[in-house]
């Protein structure tokens, strides 16, 4: 029997198309494939804390790593961006650390981090204190080809707490994905 050409039916023409473009391209389930996702060099969460407290200290910054791994774990699963490890990039963001206070100021800095991890975006989440029961948690997303930033959010939550500072991450997370789907160039 002879073989059946290949015959394009039209969700494989727009897929090409949509590539060729530069737009994303979801599955069946919904998620882009890994391979047409945007590397993010992801940085976790900084705390700014308006009130200072020493004592207060081990448990932010144990929340703040905690949202850290939910916020990565949440952009590439579902589909927003294919975030790298930083494990290549130590080096860059020590240095970068040594210099800058936060890294979501540093004003070009995160250029070295983002080639050492292979990304061409670069993200930093802060989690702004200021009072027991007024937080506000932030994302900047910076394209470090040209140091622009191209996606930031903010979520306020109130209480200082595990479960409301992970209930803001998974807000953001999904806000972030409704956007996508309505603008697929949102956060590039």
């Amino acid at each position: 029997m002879p073989p059946i050409p290949f015959l394009p039916n039209r969700r494989h023409c727009l897929g090409l198309l949509a590539v060729a473009c530069g737009l994303p391209v979801h599955g069946a389930d919904g998620e882009a494939p890994a391979s047409l996702q945007p590397a993010l060099a992801f940085l976790g969460f900084e705390v700014i804390d308006d009130q200072p407290d020493p004592a207060r200290w081990p448990a932010l910054r144990e929340r703040a790593e905690r949202i850290g791994r939910q916020m990565a774990e949440g952009l590439d699963r579902r589909g927003l961006y294919r975030v790298n490890a930083l494990a290549p990039a130590q080096a860059a963001i020590a240095q970068a650390r040594e210099s800058n206070e936060f890294l979501h100021r540093c004003n070009g800095c995160l250029a070295d981090i983002g080639t050492a991890a292979g990304a061409t975006l670069v993200g930093v989440g802060w989690v702004q204190r200021v009072s027991n029961l007024i937080l506000n948690l932030n994302l900047g997303i910076w394209d470090v080809r040209d140091d622009r930033m191209v996606l930031t959010k903010s979520v306020d939550i109130r209480g200082d707490n595990d479960e409301s500072w992970r209930r803001g991450i998974d807000y953001m997370l999904r806000d972030m994905v409704e956007r996508r789907a309505r603008q697929p160039r949102y956060g590039l």
